[in-house]
């Protein structure tokens, strides 16, 4: 075998040990230590009506204090609060609303709270901590239940983390450094059958000494290996071709955002800043230059004869700082065809990452 081969043989067998460890985790789904979770979420059972995943009895007003409004965004307002029971520990207060009728809380939630609680229990250093569920008031009007995570605090998101930095930018060390634990967090979804959607700078949390931990779940989806999933999903700017396109999608949109997110590491400004869908893939065609009619996909609305035909621009000229390792890594993610883009597993294996002559990682 040559080390192409050979290569590529060693991806095939960690995919391969990757399935096989997803079905066994899927089949072992049961993360209350009793009876399994799938029958015992269904409505009308014991467990849905007694919420078995929440906190039982908590009063959300006796457990934390609520100190001030952080985030308010379409998935439910986060505060800064107080843990009084802890110590009075620093927490994030994330409060959302759910549906509710007759039969209790919908599956599809319980199955939501449930992925959240199975991923914190491998406590990986790339994924925000959940620390607690807790119910509030049910509002029988709207037909909706008043819900709060409670995760560890971190002060500030990646898009500040930009926004603070001086010029002339961060060095691309910091950049790899950066880049690496992102790839490593939505590697590990990847790796659970766990689409994140909504990658993007505000939804990454970095401390003080540059650990970055993913957040926000809240379009975050279970997939399985032969499920393509349609729904509209992803901020524009860093929304991938096929989404779009309004095309089905799996894993890749997520390598696509991280593309996004890289470049704009380097830019300090974001690469696609698009104003409207239709102006966001003019953008995306503008950097990687417009697909071959062969390369169209089929059953889009939009005719490739409607687009307007430019060449692709070098990334170096657009990103004067990038080297050559990184630049490759950079195409490998932003390719148009989603089949053709790295996966994670491949872009953490990627030479931009590899080791220097002084020994150091990055």
């Amino acid at each position: 075998l040559n080390k192409e081969t050979t290569s590529d043989f060693g991806v095939r067998v960690v995919l391969l040990l990757r399935f096989l460890a997803v079905i066994y985790i899927n089949c072992n789904w049961d993360i209350t230590g009793g009876n399994d979770l799938i029958s015992a979420m269904m409505p009308g059972s014991k467990f849905n009506a007694d919420h078995s995943l929440l906190s039982k009895e908590t009063i959300i007003q006796h457990k934390y204090e609520q100190l001030n409004m952080i985030g308010n965004g379409s998935h439910g307002i986060v505060y800064k609060a107080r843990d009084l029971a802890n110590n009075e520990t620093i927490v994030a207060l994330k409060k959302i609303t759910v549906p509710y009728n007759e039969d209790g809380v919908p599956t599809s939630t319980l199955r939501e709270i449930a992925t959240l609680r199975q991923l914190d229990r491998f406590e990986h250093p790339h994924i925000i901590k959940l620390l607690d569920i807790c119910h509030g008031q049910r509002l029988e009007k709207e037909q909706q239940l008043v819900m709060f995570l409670v995760f560890e605090y971190i002060d500030q998101d990646l898009a500040r983390y930009i926004e603070r930095c001086p010029p002339p930018g961060l060095e691309e060390r910091t950049i790899k450094h950066l880049m690496y634990q992102i790839l490593s967090g939505v590697d590990f979804l990847h790796s659970h059958s766990i689409i994140h959607r909504d990658l993007k700078p505000q939804n990454l949390l970095v401390t003080n000494t540059g650990h970055v931990k993913l957040t926000d779940f809240g379009l975050a989806k279970m997939y399985q290996f032969d499920m393509r999933l349609t729904t509209v999903v992803v901020t524009l700017w860093y929304r991938s071709p096929e989404v779009l396109l309004s095309l089905p999608y799996e894993t890749a949109v997520d390598v696509w955002s991280c593309g996004c997110i890289m470049a704009e590491l380097y830019k300090l400004t974001p690469l696609f800043s698009g104003t409207s869908e239709g102006d966001q893939l003019d953008k995306i065609f503008r950097v990687i230059g417009t697909p071959s009619k062969e390369q169209w996909p089929e059953n889009v609305s939009l005719l490739w004869s409607s687009i307007v035909p430019r060449q692709p621009i070098p990334l170096e000229h657009i990103i004067p700082e990038i080297s050559t390792h990184g630049k490759q890594l950079l195409q490998q993610m932003l390719k148009f065809n989603p089949a053709e883009r790295v996966n994670t597993f491949q872009a953490l294996n990627h030479e931009y990452f590899m080791y220097k002559t002084d020994g150091k990682t990055f």
